[in-house]
């Protein structure tokens, strides 16, 4: 239904929590497939390393035959990289597809931070994933958790109990 290079990049974008600017830009030498890492150059050339799981090096792998391109790992048929209007235009079309209205591809980014918060990733090393500079950046994140509101009232009932 949708290309395959598509699939994987946004694929990519939540698994590892990418901007579409360091997908977009992502050179295929910062897969480092021995260390099961991604290199991520992000804003202000801030570089971070995010583990890149067997299942998405995988994916990454077969779509690379599809254009063989030397400088992205992320490029059309015809070796040209992806382009950032292009890849809004197919998240939009497969959004409307599946009929989810107001969102945008950043909630890829988001969901990510989210996913790992609630599964128990201390909030420093989510902000090290993140590539943020300042906790506050990531603490956002930390209010859309459910085991942060249920962890909450676990914690608000304990304490009830031992004064009532």
């Amino acid at each position: 239904m949708y290309h395959p290079v598509y699939r994987a990049f946004f694929t990519t974008q939540y698994i590892c929590g990418l901007r579409i600017s360091e997908g977009i830009n992502l050179p295929p030498e910062n897969v480092k497939a021995e260390q099961r890492l991604l290199r991520v150059v992000g804003k202000r050339n801030v570089e971070r390393f995010v583990p890149l799981p067997d299942a998405l090096l995988k994916r990454l792998r077969e779509i690379w035959p599809l254009h063989r391109n030397p400088t992205r790992v992320f490029a059309s048929n015809t070796q040209r990289p992806v382009v950032q209007k292009t890849l809004y235009e197919a998240f939009h079309a497969a959004r409307e597809a599946v009929g989810i209205q107001h969102t945008v591809d950043h909630v890829f980014r988001h969901s990510y931070a989210t996913r790992l918060l609630e599964r128990g990733v201390q909030l420093p090393i989510v902000q090290i994933l993140m590539g943020h500079r300042r906790l506050s950046s990531t603490m956002i994140y930390t209010h859309l958790t459910e085991p942060v509101r249920d962890g909450l009232h676990q914690t608000l009932d304990s304490i009830a109990a031992d004064l009532l």
